[in-house]
């Protein structure tokens, strides 16, 4: 057994980097040629998963021309080979290989752009769970809204950029209606399929750290408290809406606190600022 695992190791190595000799099993046991055999094979298995990367991040793919595209996956290939037959998350650290992809350089938010485009393939996949009913929003009395801790949806993920990448996504999504983004500036990207379909949309101020503190556990208020000391410009009841708004809702159930605090009694955001004073995250 560990015979047959040390040549299990020694070919998958091999296939994946052609520096590598042909493990000598599988040279002896080739009638002829072994090496130009074995060529054929590693180059096939490099091409599927330099297909799999391509359709996983098709934006990146138009933004960088196929030829620059596929050499660039090609190397990352090489580097990161795949850690498991199921290829659902293969591609996982793509958008950090592009940072320091030295001829990538150049377009500094294609790294960002790889993220959400990885977010939108997880969103995809991950499990299905039921949003908040109408009911069940209209049921949460404001005054126990500021107290509350949210499951967020299995699909949601949250990808901030200093570029525009949600304007790029949008602008590049189509092969056959490119258009030229309008506005140049940070945006942080809400990827989730709280239904059927892929929902990518931009956060407003403050939000993706609204939701981040969210899913770490936080209250409500707790979350709003960090994002409004993160960004002057965060709106409590445009950031809540994110939350409920149809078809964009993504909390699966509120969780009541265990220790009560003193809830805000308003929805407005700009109280919210002055009622959450003295309040802290601990």
């Amino acid at each position: 057994m560990h015979y047959l695992a040390n040549v299990q190791k020694s070919f998958a190595e091999a296939v994946l980097d052609a520096s590598l000799r042909v493990p000598e099993p599988i040279k002896g046991a080739a009638r002829a040629a072994p090496e130009r055999r074995f060529a054929v094979y590693r180059n096939n298995v490099a091409a599927g998963l330099v297909s799999a990367l391509a359709e996983r991040f098709p934006v990146v793919q138009r933004l960088v021309g196929e030829e620059f595209f596929r050499a660039m996956a090609r190397a990352y290939v090489t580097q990161e080979p795949p850690r498991s037959p199921v290829l659902l998350q293969y591609g996982a650290t793509f958008g950090t290989f592009v940072d320091s992809f030295p001829p990538a350089a150049a377009v500094a938010y294609l790294g960002d752009v790889a993220r959400l485009e990885f977010a939108r393939g997880r969103a995809y996949h991950a499990a299905d769970a039921a949003p908040l009913a109408d009911a069940d929003v209209a049921a949460i009395a404001p005054t126990e809204l500021a107290g509350m801790r949210v499951t967020l949806h299995p699909s949601v993920s949250v990808v901030a950029s200093g570029h525009p990448i949600v304007s790029i996504w949008e602008a590049h999504r189509d092969p056959d209606a490119i258009v030229p983004v309008q506005s140049w500036g940070a945006e942080t990207a809400l990827v989730a399929r709280p239904f059927h379909a892929v929902d990518v949309r931009r956060l407003p101020a403050g939000g993706g750290s609204f939701l981040t503190g969210l899913a770490r556990g936080l209250t409500i208020v707790e979350a709003a408290e960090a994002a409004a000391g993160g960004d002057s410009r965060f709106d409590f009841s445009v950031n809540l809406a994110v939350l409920v708004r149809r078809p964009d809702r993504h909390a699966a159930r509120p969780e009541r606190r265990l220790i009560r605090r003193e809830p805000i009694t308003t929805m407005s955001g700009g109280a919210i600022g002055s009622q959450q004073k003295g309040l802290s995250d601990g």
